[in-house]
């Protein structure tokens, strides 16, 4: 039987531009950071959402929950039937060794793919990271690396998307350097540059491309538009004043971090945010993306600036009780 057009048929009555026709986005990673500003922005936005979950989630209007997981064929199966583009958001950015890191990251990638093409969709918007540039540097790097390689043979009609430092509410990678700023002072890599971006910017990113044809066969680096980035001191001093604090920024040496990475894991087992593989990332002195490599302004541009970001973030870890 011949399958009809993949265009959902839902129509959203907006009262300020009339009828749109909405599609149909599969979206892994749903319930983490990224996801949930995917599907707030998504739904806004009038598209209906087919979302991963490895637990069961509340109903909401405009979302299938799809119970399942990357390594879990079926579950991607039922999550790609119907869709029109799919958004692989899912990966692993903490994991013991380089095993663990290729499960999730690379195989994980491939089954995504595979349920894609099964279901006929052709466009795939993947999310790796800038770690992905210095593959030699760090297990997850070399990982989101090789689920390029992955994406690039795929055959379909692809867009990779290499984030820098991702903020911003509901997120927790940075929750701890919030914390320790209500001490007066950051503990910092050495000397150094980064990129950053707010979790809404990205996802209106995610989203400008998993609706449309833009972009397909690129590679894109988008940020907050902050000009050669930001110095690592800099960007410490913008988190104390989001907080209401003077900061003291504390570049500590490669080998003191790495020290702290063993007590960290002797601390929290499983659970260590800081590790050998985070610190030999964190030590490289340029995570600043590539100014010919931003997404073109006609496809998007970033809406929240860095201070202001930082601001909403420290005010949504205290609502939620994150930050006293």
């Amino acid at each position: 039987m011949r399958r009809a057009p993949r265009w959902s048929i839902a129509i959203i009555w907006c009262c300020c531009d009339g009828p749109r026709v909405t599609r149909t986005i599969a979206l892994t990673g749903g319930t983490g950071f990224v996801g949930k500003h995917v599907i707030e922005r998504g739904l806004a936005q009038g598209f209906a959402l087919r979302a991963l979950a490895r637990r069961p989630q509340a109903p909401r209007p405009g979302v299938t929950w799809i119970e399942g997981a990357l390594d879990r064929p079926a579950s991607l199966a039922m999550l790609a039937d119907g869709a029109d583009a799919m958004l692989h958001v899912a990966g692993m950015v903490n994991a013991p060794d380089r095993e663990a890191f290729e499960a999730c990251n690379v195989t994980g990638t491939a089954e995504v793919v595979a349920a894609a093409r099964a279901a006929g969709i052709r466009r795939f918007v993947h999310v790796s990271s800038l770690a992905a540039r210095e593959p030699g540097l760090s297990d997850y790097g070399w990982s989101k690396a090789r689920s390029e390689e992955v994406v690039r043979a795929s055959g379909l009609d692809w867009t990779i998307i290499r984030p820098p430092a991702v903020y911003g509410p509901h997120d927790r990678e940075m929750l701890e350097l919030f914390r320790v700023a209500r001490w007066g002072f950051i503990p910092l890599p050495p000397d150094g540059r980064l990129s950053v971006i707010a979790g809404e910017d990205l996802a209106r990113l995610l989203l400008a491309l998993a609706g449309s044809a833009a972009g397909i066969g690129a590679l894109y680096e988008p940020d907050d538009g902050m000009p050669r980035g930001w110095d690592h001191r800099v960007f410490a001093r913008a988190i104390g004043r989001a907080i209401g604090r003077r900061i003291l920024p504390l570049p500590i040496p490669e080998a003191l971090l790495l020290l702290g990475a063993r007590a960290d894991r002797l601390a929290r087992g499983s659970g260590a945010k800081l590790t050998p593989d985070r610190v030999r990332y964190f030590c490289h002195p340029d995570w600043v993306v590539r100014a010919d490599a931003r997404p073109p302004a006609t496809l998007w541009t970033p809406a929240i600036t860095t201070p202001e970001g930082l601001r909403a973030t420290a005010d949504w870890y205290r609502r939620a009780g994150l930050l006293k």
